[in-house]
């Protein structure tokens, strides 16, 4: 046992949501939002560029894929890099290396230039998520964790409803290049984002920089009590320390199981989630003939309900459990995928209808998935560990639009909303028989 450690981790465990903490999810959900809106971006210029440059409809897949590979290769990098430099200065790179990659997009005249650039831009945005998830996740106490993080992570829906809007309205308005330039925002934040938070007080700890995180705590604690706030008595939590934290131990007899139940629950969440939001847009257009203003509005309301999901999950999660929810979302996303399969997608108005259900649900998941990862890991691996099943998101997030591609081409519409159905299926078994329970439980105890 580490009994300073344990110290300030009881410490934190004792401390309210106030004002502090709204500031510090508002700060870091700024950059996940423009994280989200990038990662959505290419959907919105797709409908122009595949006229402008004579696009094959095989290549659409594989531009929308370009930025979901760059992510994996900076969800493995930037996981280990928070792990070893602090969660704070890896999420600034992180930050600053996708606004400027946005930026850059603006230059491309063809495919090929285009997908390098969203390729290096998607490093950044494929290691800026996972390291936030895991900074807020560290702050949060036990008690209330679903909805405290959450209402965060929500902002990720906002990011990607805010692309389908912004799309909508800017793109016939002012060019596709106005949606990259306003997704290098927040490399402003870089600038001033470490002295307007502090560094996480478990990493602190859990790295033996027992004074720096006992500064932060302080901190914490004077904060709360200026705001008129009493905090209750230090309630001890066995912390056990370990020097080294090898990437080996995320297989380990402790932690096997858990990384391969995430790893599937984030594959089945994005691989359905990116494979509707990414081709919708390019698929009203180019199946049902709709125009581009008609084709980004149905999109829109689709990606709309997901943001609905993503946030309306906070208030639920922490009532059902996190087991009991993903079960109900994935059932609640292949009920309606089954139903387009077996129907047929005929019209636009039928796939908006079905499509926007099933991505409520979908949405849900996708968003509950940082919050479960980030409590299966300890201190010194939750970075590496949540990046590691983000990697799979990126995974997903590259096959699913890829696949649409290819299946529509050699079998039809119905057959890629059969697909999307069946993985549906396979995460709520996965998640029904194999997921472990981590309402309410105290993240040291979880996982030691």
């Amino acid at each position: 046992m580490s009994s300073d450690t344990a110290n300030i981790v009881a410490r934190i465990e004792r401390l309210p949501v106030t004002g502090w903490h709204v500031k510090a999810r508002i700060i870091v959900g700024f950059a996940t939002f423009f994280d989200a809106y990038d990662a959505l971006t290419i959907a919105y210029v797709l409908p122009v560029l595949i006229g402008m440059w004579h696009i094959e409809q095989s290549q659409v897949g594989v531009l929308i894929g370009a930025g979901n590979f760059g992510q994996l290769i900076g969800a493995l990098c930037f996981g280990w890099l928070a792990d070893r430099i602090g969660r704070l200065r890896a999420l600034t790179l992180g930050i600053a290396l996708f606004s400027l990659g946005s930026l850059a997009c603006i230059f491309a005249t063809d495919f090929n230039t285009l997908f390098t650039l969203r390729t290096l831009e998607g490093i950044g945005l494929g290691g800026e998520v996972p390291v936030a998830a895991a900074y807020i996740g560290e702050m949060a106490k036990a008690k209330g964790r679903g909805v405290f993080f959450l209402l965060y992570e929500g902002i990720f829906g906002v990011g990607l409803f805010f692309a389908a809007l912004a799309g909508f309205w800017m793109v016939p308005r002012f060019g596709w290049q106005s949606m990259f330039i306003l997704g290098a925002v927040p490399a402003v934040m870089v600038l001033f984002l470490r002295r307007m938070l502090p560094e996480s007080a478990r990493w602190l700890a859990d790295k033996g920089r027992l004074a720096e995180a006992e500064e932060v705590v302080t901190f914490l604690e004077k904060d709360t009590e200026q705001r008129g706030v009493a905090l209750p008595p230090v309630q001890p939590i066995p912390v056990v320390a370990r020097e080294k934290a090898p990437w080996s131990e995320l297989f380990s007899p402790m932690y096997r199981k858990r990384t391969l139940v995430v790893w599937m629950l984030w594959f089945c969440s994005y691989f359905i989630s990116y494979g509707i939001s990414t081709w919708s847009p390019t698929l009203y257009r180019t199946v049902f003939k709709l125009d581009l203003a008609t084709s980004l509005g149905y999109s829109l309301i689709t990606v709309g309900c997901g943001l609905v999901g993503t946030i309306g999950v906070a208030f639920v999660v922490d009532f059902t459990g996190r087991r009991l929810w993903f079960v109900i979302a994935y059932i609640g996303s292949a009920v309606p995928l089954s139903i387009l399969w077996y129907t047929g997608a005929s019209t636009a108005e039928t796939v908006l209808l079905w499509a926007s259900v099933a991505y409520f649900f979908t949405g849900s998941n996708s968003n509950l998935c940082y919050l479960y990862t980030a409590e299966l890991y300890p201190t010194r691996l939750r970075a590496r560990g949540t990046a590691t099943a983000t990697a799979w998101l990126r995974l997903g997030s590259t096959i699913g639009p890829g696949t649409v591609g290819f299946i529509i081409g050699g079998y039809g519409l119905n057959a890629v909303f059969g697909m999307f159905a069946v993985v549906a299926l396979i995460g709520a078994v996965v998640a029904a028989t194999m997921a472990i329970e981590t309402k309410e439980r105290v993240l040291e105890e979880v996982s030691p």
